[in-house]
């Protein structure tokens, strides 16, 4: 699977980033993931590297942001099963709005023509009650969205989800979902999208009894 997450910050994308690759793993899909590379700074980084990364000047993070989109086509092409998490959907609301105001993006529908045909757009919604919630309880470090922010940040992504060229896409709202069934709600929804292999994969995961129902419905 090929997969670009996007979504509010906190409606669940790197729950089930971290649900999908532990979920593979038995069945010898090792996802390549980056779920933190497109937003500054990357989670991943050392401390010290987070803290340069956020003291670039406007010009420079928009540079790099613009290099490290165009730089992960060719890994999405290149991986038979990715996660990109926010990828150029995010650079494209996050960017003009956190890390470079002064500075549009508009090259992200083009972005678009260059992905592999079988690439899935997953947007990812909650209730912003929801939203505001989770921030109290589980705050980020570097947290970019303000709780006034949540509506209108949302209804940006649902805008471009809408008007994205990318052909397969799903939302869902993960308001009633936990940790635990974020994942089976997604594979429910993508399965339609699966190519031959990663149904086959897909359906290897399940218990017979849950198979021998799920086939009953094709």
């Amino acid at each position: 699977m090929r997969l670009i997450l996007i979504g509010c910050e906190y409606a669940g994308k790197t729950t089930l980033a971290n649900n999908l690759r532990n979920w593979g793993i038995p069945l010898g899909k090792h996802f390549h993931m980056d779920d933190g590379d497109f937003t500054i700074p990357d989670v991943t980084m050392s401390p010290e590297d987070q803290k340069t990364m956020s003291n670039l000047s406007p010009v420079l993070k928009e540079r790099f942001q613009r290099m490290v989109i165009f730089y992960h086509i060719d890994v999405l092409i290149r991986s038979n099963d990715c996660i990109l998490g926010g990828f150029h959907i995010e650079e494209k609301i996050y960017g003009p709005r956190y890390y470079h105001p002064d500075i549009g993006v508009n090259y992200h529908r083009y972005v678009e023509t260059l992905l592999p045909s079988d690439t899935i757009l997953v947007n990812l919604k909650a209730d912003s009650g929801v939203i505001k919630e989770r921030m109290k309880l589980t705050p980020h470090k570097y947290q970019l969205v303000q709780p006034h922010e949540v509506d209108e940040i949302q209804d940006e992504f649902s805008y471009e989800f809408q008007q994205s060229n990318i052909v397969n896409k799903i939302e869902f709202d993960t308001s009633s979902l936990t940790a635990e069934t974020i994942l089976d709600t997604f594979l429910n929804k993508v399965r339609p999208m699966l190519t031959p292999k990663d149904m086959y994969e897909s359906l290897e995961a399940i218990s017979t009894e849950d198979l021998a129902k799920r086939l009953a419905q094709y």
